[in-house]
């Protein structure tokens, strides 16, 4: 089919919902719906701190909605876009409740973290379309999140260029059942790293990642490893596959965005130059592929394609995610809330770059596990979790 498709299926602009608007996803959404402005338009805008950026997102794109999840931004925020009618909100409950409003055709979860998973599940039980790049939403609950889609009938579209590489290469294959995922990862900035120099890694070393420009905590959580197995678990409840039929594979290049292996021992890959833009776009406008201003791939410029296998003595974060994943309940839970306390220490240099994974371990161990949680017991395990966390981090510093 060709695009014009896409025109008469779609004799209206799509509202988007873009939830973290200015972290990096949230940046280049818009990049992608100011190229597309004939199909696309954007209701409500939300951001947790960045309240600057916010309001030039505002008064450039006029939003029905926008939202500050910090209460102490609402007046500076408010009166910054008095001239405008554009209806201003803000705190946590306003956050959750902005992606149900009735015109919204699809929200865009880019949230950081933990706190993206209230509103992505406000959205799906008001039968919004979810473009999903918090990770740490099917991370968390994914059980809970999976169940509440097929319930309402609601389309989870994956936006990290992993999954979407997975979701490409599975069009046409419904009838196929897959074999084996393979995620691919860069490796990250510390990918030739031994365990001395690990050792003494430092912040700024960390967030220098050699292909990808994302924002703090992901780079970290790429420079670990963790952002790979939070993708694993994340992989299992968008394509519903068991943990043994996911591998992860390093491909320093980043051309390779991840692969599907068929039963027949046929692999199909998806390929692309490392921009975040085309993932999104192809979310937003599935099925049909749009144009876009992007580089294109010149193969007469790779000389080689390479591959490895992730060292799991290096790089523990995977192991530990591959292990939460094998158990299941409330644990994937726990290792995402450790980690969000690791990272936010090691970002203010309060932990060593290994010691996260000592103290993720170790507050995997200290929890009380669940089998079966409920939504409740997800909060309460978060924050369970967050304060054993911070114990451990004290101690390693006392």
């Amino acid at each position: 089919m060709n695009n014009n498709a896409f025109h008469t299926d779609a004799p209206r602009k799509r509202q988007i919902a873009i939830l973290g608007s200015t972290g990096s996803i949230g940046t280049q959404a818009l990049q992608v719906i100011e190229e597309h402005s004939d199909h696309y338009e954007v209701y409500a805008l939300t951001a947790g701190n960045n309240v600057d950026l916010l309001i030039e997102q505002a008064r450039k794109f006029l939003p029905d909605v926008v939202v500050i999840a910090n209460e102490a931004h609402y007046k500076h925020l408010s009166e910054s876009l008095a001239d405008l009618p554009i209806k201003v909100y803000a705190g946590a409950d306003a956050l959750a409740d902005v992606a149900t409003a009735e015109p919204i055709d699809m929200v865009l979860a880019s949230m950081v973290g933990y706190a993206g998973l209230r509103p992505t599940m406000n959205a799906i039980r008001a039968g919004k379309a979810i473009a999903l790049a918090n990770k740490e939403t099917l991370v968390v609950a994914g059980e809970l999140v999976t169940q509440l889609a097929m319930e309402h009938r609601v389309p989870i579209l994956p936006v990290d260029s992993e999954h979407s590489a997975i979701f490409q290469c599975l069009a046409g294959e419904a009838a196929n059942p897959i074999e084996k995922l393979l995620l691919t990862a860069s490796g990250g900035p510390f990918r030739t790293w031994s365990l001395d120099q690990l050792q003494h890694a430092t912040r700024e070393q960390a967030l220098k990642h050699p292909n990808w420009d994302m924002g703090a905590k992901i780079t970290i959580d790429s420079a670990s490893m963790m952002n790979k197995g939070f993708e694993v678990i994340e992989a299992k409840w968008l394509f519903d596959v068991a943990p043994s039929q996911i591998e992860v594979v390093v491909h320093p290049q980043s051309v390779i965005h991840s692969m599907v292996q068929f039963a027949d021992g046929s692999v199909k890959a998806q390929l692309g130059t490392p921009d975040m833009r085309l993932p999104i776009q192809y979310a937003f406008s599935y099925p049909y592929r749009l144009p876009l201003t992007t580089e294109r791939i010149d193969f007469s410029k790779l000389s080689s394609l390479t591959f490895e296998q992730p060292d799991p003595t290096r790089f523990r974060n995977l192991a530990l995610s591959f292990a939460a994943l094998e158990q299941g309940g409330n644990m994937p839970c726990i290792l995402n809330a450790a980690n969000e306390v690791c990272v936010a220490a090691f970002l203010k240099e309060r932990m060593g770059f290994l010691e996260m994974s000592d103290v993720i371990e170790r507050t995997m161990q200290k929890v009380d596990f669940i089998k079966t949680p409920t939504y409740d017991d997800y909060v309460a395990t978060d924050a369970i979790a967050r304060r054993i966390a911070e114990e451990c981090i004290a101690t390693i510093n006392s």
